[in-house]
């Protein structure tokens, strides 16, 4: 209750500080943050405190590795921050290629819009030897026939790995908070339920999860645009709380 009740605390804070803008943007306006002309920040030089960490690729249709970014991670680090004892980098955020040795000095890592993402040989095996060494990858924002694609090119990551579904009973929807729904909507497509999928180490779901992929939803998206008021409290608590077990989850297992 308590952590529930700061996670409010914090939503009204990102609320008071989007002082412009208003709900009655379009969605096509509002993803202006999002499309490949996106300016990448710098990277925090590594020092051991937490940074996120976001996966890139080339773009190869309109969307990409980019989109909710740098607003998303940023939100989701001030919660960090104020509902976990984590202190995370808050302002500043890294994006890695997929075969980039630096990389390996992140616990988690963040791929979007999987739907159009085509690895090479040299990304494929670079992110297969960071999930074997422990690395978690969370797959968020796609949908659909995206589907098709994202088994296409996890198989060239993990050739024999098995995507299972998850429902609300395993650790990583109480590895923080305490989920007790898994119901959820796509932003820009409310009629999809939303699903959510695992691959495990050596295919054991005794063993580690080590890939969480959200399905026919985008947590990012909510997360990214929780401080205009334009999405409803809980459904911007509900993306908080899972990405909030998930990195939890994933420094911990």
């Amino acid at each position: 209750m308590a952590r529930a009740a700061r996670l409010r605390r914090v939503l009204v804070m990102l609320a008071a500080l989007f002082l412009v803008g208003a709900p009655w943007l379009v969605w096509a306006q509002r993803r202006s943050r999002g499309w490949s002309t996106v300016r990448e920040e710098a990277n925090v030089p590594y020092d051991g405190r937490f940074t996120f960490a976001r996966l890139r690729y080339e773009v190869h249709e309109r969307s990409g590795w980019e989109f909710d970014y740098p607003a998303m991670e940023r939100h989701l680090m001030t919660m960090m921050r104020e509902v976990t004892a984590l202190e995370p980098h808050q302002a500043g955020s890294n994006i890695h290629d997929m075969d980039d040795p630096e990389l390996m000095k992140y616990p988690v890592s963040y791929l979007s819009e999987p739907g159009y993402w085509v690895p090479t040989d040299s990304e494929a095996a670079g992110l297969r030897t960071y999930l074997a060494k422990g690395g978690f990858l969370i797959v968020d924002d796609f949908m659909r026939n995206e589907w098709l694609n994202f088994e296409r090119s996890m198989r060239r990551v993990l050739p024999d790995a098995r995507i299972v579904e998850l429902d609300v009973t395993h650790p990583i929807f109480d590895a923080f908070f305490h989920i007790d729904s898994l119901k959820m909507h796509h932003p820009q497509a409310t009629y999809l339920n939303a699903h959510f999928f695992g691959i495990y180490e050596d295919n054991d779901p005794t063993k580690r999860l080590m890939v969480i992929i959200n399905y026919n939803t985008d947590i990012g998206d909510f997360m990214e645009w929780s401080d205009d008021g334009f999405w409803p409290v809980n459904v911007t608590n509900d993306a908080y709380k899972l990405a909030i077990n998930y990195l939890i989850y994933g420094m911990t297992h």
